[in-house]
């Protein structure tokens, strides 16, 4: 064991060497090198948020065991996940295992598990830059493999639920000085069409939320409707305005029923959003250490797809630092949902991060609906820090770092 520090260069550079499906083996390797590590391996979070998948990489000469499937909640690498925090108890073979969380700007892909007789706190670093560079390495890779899609379906995928996940970005989760945004989907036993996108350029945040109307499979075609036509305008150069006109015309044109939707641009210099609402329920907003959240109580324009004279009215916003906005679908309001008390709730979870808070709410929803949903419930919450942000490095932050830094 020669314990020398990670050399960057080097492991990417076997990483692009290695199949791409060999990320782990890359890793690993490097860790059994420097630090005589005995175990290795990745355990990644499968889309329900529910199980985790393991993928061992087997020593040199030894069988690929099968993938094993852990139920995550209540485990410990929930609670990696939840605080983003390295773990480290006694192996009970007189070694140590080492535990870190593998996430990439805040989207928590799995953690990185590693068994080895003697780790001090160098070495624990060390751990966690690896777990870090697999992140990394992992994106990259998934592009040219379905081996950690594929890993991440530990149910049957209808037709409908497919279409659906791969009209979402592949994070759910984004970290950026100015802002931390995290989304969740929970579908409904007949997928109902909803969606949520967002991107960044230099100076702007686009964000996105979508419910296409209708069930199964013909609200998963309307959804990709939707999504296209929006995306394609927002790479274009256009605005809230011009997005909500594309939407309305690809569903004109084609016949395909309605949707509603509200798409924001937030000028990450100012904070200041502009936005078009189409129909769609009202966000909340949780503002100046308030105990609950409020409806911001938007204009409402008619949502895409109605065949009569319309047009879309621009709307703006003004975020202030420490704001909390939660933009919703009616999934999350309507039905069973309507128990439970999502401005409270909002209000409780002030202090997690948008990613648990989000978590929060989703499971409140299925709570309340007892696992039952008639429509998809999906929630995004977005953290305006300001202009001036947190270090950007907040991802690797603790809840009470992550407190502390947002609080304006």
């Amino acid at each position: 064991m020669d314990g020398r520090d990670l050399e960057l260069g080097e492991l990417l550079a076997a990483a692009e060497s290695a199949p791409p499906g060999e990320s782990v083996g890359v890793i690993a390797h490097d860790l059994r090198k420097r630090f005589g590590a005995e175990c290795v391996s990745f355990l990644f979070v499968d889309l329900m948020g529910q199980r985790l998948l393991r993928l061992t990489a087997p020593a040199e000469g030894d069988i690929t065991d099968a993938a094993e499937r852990i139920d995550l909640q209540g485990s410990v690498y929930d609670t990696v996940l939840r605080s983003q925090r390295q773990y480290v108890e006694p192996d009970g073979q007189g070694g140590q295992r080492v535990i870190s969380p593998v996430s990439n700007r805040g989207d928590c892909i799995g953690v990185l598990e590693v068994t080895l007789q003697y780790a001090d706190d160098a070495v624990l670093g060390q751990i966690s830059d690896a777990a870090h560079a697999l992140a990394y390495i992992i994106v990259t890779d998934r592009r040219f493999t379905d081996l950690y899609h594929a890993g991440r379906r530990t149910t049957r995928t209808s037709l409908a639920a497919e279409i659906q996940h791969q009209l979402l970005p592949s994070a759910s989760c984004c970290e950026a000085p100015q802002f931390t945004l995290a989304a969740g989907l929970v579908p409904a036993d007949d997928i109902g069409g909803d969606t949520y996108d967002y991107t960044l350029d230099q100076d702007t945040l686009y964000l996105s939320i979508t419910d296409a109307m209708g069930h199964d499979t013909e609200s998963a075609l309307l959804a990709t409707l939707v999504t296209a036509a929006l995306r394609g305008a927002r790479r274009t150069g256009g605005d809230a305005l011009h997005q909500a006109q594309s939407a309305h015309e690809a569903l004109l044109s084609n016949s395909r029923g309605l949707a509603t939707g509200q798409l924001l641009c937030i000028h990450l210099e100012t904070g200041t959003c502009e936005l078009v609402n189409a129909g769609h329920p009202w966000p909340l907003r949780l503002r100046d250490g308030a105990a609950e959240a409020e409806e911001v109580q938007l204009a409402v324009n008619l949502p895409f797809g109605v065949a009569a004279p319309t047009s879309y009215q621009l709307q703006e916003l003004q975020l202030l630092p420490g704001d909390r906005l939660v933009l919703l679908t009616d999934g999350m309001q309507d039905r069973g949902a309507a128990a439970v008390d999502l401005a409270s709730l909002v209000g409780d979870t002030r202090a997690s991060h948008p990613r648990e808070a989000v978590r929060a709410l989703t499971t409140a929803v299925l709570d309340a609906c007892r696992g039952n949903l008639k429509d998809d419930a999906t929630v995004v919450i977005l953290d305006w820090h300001g202009a001036e942000g947190f270090p950007p490095r907040g991802a690797r932050a603790a809840y009470g770092d992550y407190e502390s830094a947002s609080r304006p």
